[in-house]
């Protein structure tokens, strides 16, 4: 055949892909390799351990499933019983159904079967399913270990394994999980690690998993799609409901999602949401998965426009044609950000990231614009309309407060609520030296318990209500508020 007859390769083929799975990766869309699937694909099919360093929405998922499909459809069907030719650990739940329907895309017509291992779902239908042997076992971490402890899983025949998310598996605890369950695997296996950002201690799990990887850097580490636009409004705590309401009152919001830092809190906004005429879905860790999957099911098909969410769900949410990122509070940890607002601005698409920012939050922003290396504009409504006057860098009191306007902060003129700061910490007493912060009693006592009431102290001294009492001899602190 001459050469002017040879088809052209180009796509996944020129990677390696070929038969059936090519067939099926082209039909679900996969058609044109994103760069981290160029890098990481060739080396995997060669049997080279990955290192990728690559933000969510960077294509993963494909990045590692398809290699590892490539080579398990030529392993045939027969399996030994509970075990999983390859697992894939995800840090939460959503993000381990998302790479379970992505491997199921890719893989269609070729017979291969896959299994989840959750929290908040049966246990007794994934023994069930994992009982004959699988093909690939997609798992959290916390109840991985549990069946592997009682003997339901045998990992010694897992020759792939693949860790995603890596640093927010280190944000979670589940770092000692996951070198416990890399040791059960086959000594011969095949590894994959993949992080948005890389801390020490990823590094360094890197160091002890990883046989002489292929290191695969698509992005710098920390930083944030070119395609978002991202701003700032300013709005005390007590206004930020107001502020979200009047944003959402705008259409052009069609497909939004509003972070909450605590799972409290998202509860209390969607609460909110409501009463202000808005439908809205929540997904938080307190949901059991059945609940999660509903919420995120309703906001992908646009039954409902507006999902509030939680860190810990972050990274788990994939659904094409977001407009908008709201953070209603700034995250604890900065990069979490990053994660945060790469659920728009996705596949090249345009995206809108808007920060609520109260006083208090200033230094969460601060740490937020150095890891992202820019400086956010503030601006002075959801539609992008600069505020130059205002900037919340600078000293707030005149930015931020009305004048004689108190009922925001308690009534104090720094912002904050009585008892915070200084005052606070004398009024509740501080430490005494060598006491334990959880009293030492036997028992374990939780710090803060409540006394029976009608209970008076050894010395007659005035018990105070409110969290971490302690008693002060029967004298008034001297600087505590009349």
């Amino acid at each position: 055949m001459t050469n002017e007859n040879k088809p052209e390769q180009n796509g996944f083929a020129a990677l390696g892909i070929t038969g059936a799975l090519l067939k099926a990766a082209n039909a679900a869309g996969f058609t044109d390799p994103k760069p981290i699937q160029t890098q990481a694909i060739p080396p995997q099919l060669e049997g080279r351990d990955i290192f990728g360093i690559a933000q969510t929405g960077s294509g993963k998922t494909a990045a590692f499933a398809l290699p590892i499909l490539s080579k398990i459809i030529g392993l045939g069907t027969k399996r030994r019983p509970k075990t999983a030719r390859a697992l894939i650990l995800a840090p939460t739940r959503e993000l381990a159904v998302q790479i379970e329907d992505t491997i199921k895309l890719l893989a269609k017509g070729a017979h291969i079967s896959t299994a989840l291992v959750l929290g908040g779902v049966s246990r007794y239908s994934q023994v069930k399913k994992i009982a004959p042997g699988v093909d690939i076992l997609i798992a959290t971490p916390g109840r991985l270990t549990d069946l592997v402890r009682e003997g339901d899983l045998i990992l010694a025949d897992t020759k792939w394994l693949v860790l995603d998310e890596g640093d927010r598996m280190l944000d979670m605890g589940f770092i000692n999980d996951v070198k416990r369950i890399a040791k059960a695997t086959a000594p011969d296996r095949q590894t994959a690690l993949f992080s948005a950002t890389l801390p020490n201690e990823i590094a360094e799990l890197a160091k002890g998993l990883l046989k002489d990887p292929v290191r695969i850097e698509v992005a710098p580490q920390s930083t944030t799609a070119a395609e978002i636009v991202q701003s700032v409004v300013l709005a005390r705590t007590k206004q930020k409901r107001q502020v979200l309401s009047k944003m959402l009152a705008d259409e052009a919001m069609r497909s939004v999602i509003v972070f909450s830092r605590t799972k409290h809190g998202a509860d209390r906004v969607t609460k909110d949401l409501a009463r202000d005429g808005f439908n809205a879905a929540v997904i938080h860790g307190n949901k059991s998965q059945n609940a999660r999957q509903k919420a995120l099911n309703d906001f992908r098909d646009g039954s409902v426009r507006i999902l509030v969410a939680t860190d810990i769900a972050a990274r788990g949410i994939d659904v094409p044609g977001i407009s908008h990122v709201v953070n209603f509070d700034l995250p604890d940890e900065a990069e979490s950000y990053v994660h945060r607002i790469g659920r728009t601005g996705r596949n090249g698409k345009d995206g809108i990231a808007i920060t609520l920012c109260d006083p208090s939050e200033n230094g969460k922003l601060r740490q937020v614009e150095r890891i992202i290396r820019m400086r956010l504009p503030v601006i002075a409504d959801h539609l992008g309309s600069p505020d130059p006057q205002r900037d919340p860098r600078e000293k707030t009191e005149r930015h931020f407060e009305p004048a004689n306007d108190r009922e925001h902060h308690g009534g104090r003129r720094d912002g904050r609520r009585p008892g915070s700061g200084n005052n606070g910490k004398k009024r509740f007493g501080a430490k005494p030296a060598g006491e334990s912060v959880f009293s030492g009693k036997p028992g374990g006592e939780r710090p803060g318990a409540a006394k029976p009431n009608g209970e008076r102290k050894p010395d007659g001294a005035k018990r105070f209500r409110g969290n971490n009492k302690r008693r002060f001899g029967g004298k008034r602190p001297a600087n505590r508020a009349a």
